[in-house]
């Protein structure tokens, strides 16, 4: 496939994930919807006309390409001995998390007590691990799939956890503040269950192209947020107490 016809499919891609309709663009262009419809069908679009498409997406060229590139990545997972590696160095973890999130190496050692020396050769390592590109000019060119994930019960997850369970809940949770904590109980099904991990998992995924979007704006219009979900067959312990015996049912 051609570098046109994939920039092509990556901003019709965009478009569906904002919403925008070909009647949108056709409003926007001047044009007629059925020509709109076969240009995207044939993939034929001059430079003017895609960034004319990229501006009602509220985004340019630069994003497409960066969104056309991390489509062909493929690194869904790191191995055990690198995420061992990644929390034995808080820095090192720390510049992968923000290489994950796109932080422009500027910001990074502008907001962060990581020196330039010091800031290339933990680039140098999360080259080596498959985590990013070095590219010229100290630009960084993320080499992770959008579905990648750490080892279930890894060195990173337990890592996570334990600071989780010790620090995220920590707090009021004030809607006011962008913080939210909703706790609901109930019976379900196993049915009912997977139903409900399926919603988990699309939300998860919104959280993830929210995130991208939003990785194109200043430093000082996005926040770091955590986001939990969690589900699991449960009881709280003082009401398992309570029981005449013990709990035998299997999910």
């Amino acid at each position: 496939m051609s570098q046109t016809a994939q920039l092509v499919d990556t901003l019709k891609r965009i478009l569906r994930e904002r919403k925008i309709t070909y009647a949108d663009v056709a409003a926007h262009l001047d044009l007629s919807e059925a020509n709109v419809k076969r240009m995207f069908s044939k993939r034929h679009f001059t430079l003017s006309r895609l960034e004319e498409v990229c501006a009602l997406a509220g985004t340019d060229l630069s994003y497409l390409m960066t969104r056309m590139h991390e489509r062909a990545m493929n690194l869904d997972e790191l191995s055990e001995a690198s995420e061992a590696e990644l929390v034995s160095n808080p820095k090192l973890l720390l510049m992968a998390q923000l290489m994950v999130n796109r932080w422009p190496y500027e910001e990074i050692v502008k907001t962060y007590r990581i020196e330039n020396d010091e800031a290339c050769e933990l680039l140098a390592r999360l080259d080596l691990m498959g985590v990013v590109e070095r590219l010229p000019g100290n630009q960084i060119q993320t080499k992770i799939s959008r579905d990648f994930r750490w080892i279930h019960n890894g060195p990173v997850y337990q890592f996570f956890r334990q600071h989780i369970s010790s620090e995220f809940f920590d707090c009021n949770f004030d809607p006011r503040m962008g913080e939210i904590l909703v706790f609901v109980g109930g019976m379900l099904s196993r049915e009912s269950n997977q139903r409900m991990q399926g919603a988990i998992r699309r939300l998860a995924k919104e959280f993830d192209e929210l995130s991208l979007e939003d990785s194109q704006l200043p430093q000082h219009d996005i926040f770091g947020t955590g986001l939990v979900m969690a589900m699991r067959p449960w009881e709280l312990s003082i009401f398992t107490q309570l029981r005449r015996g013990p709990i035998t049912k299997k999910f």
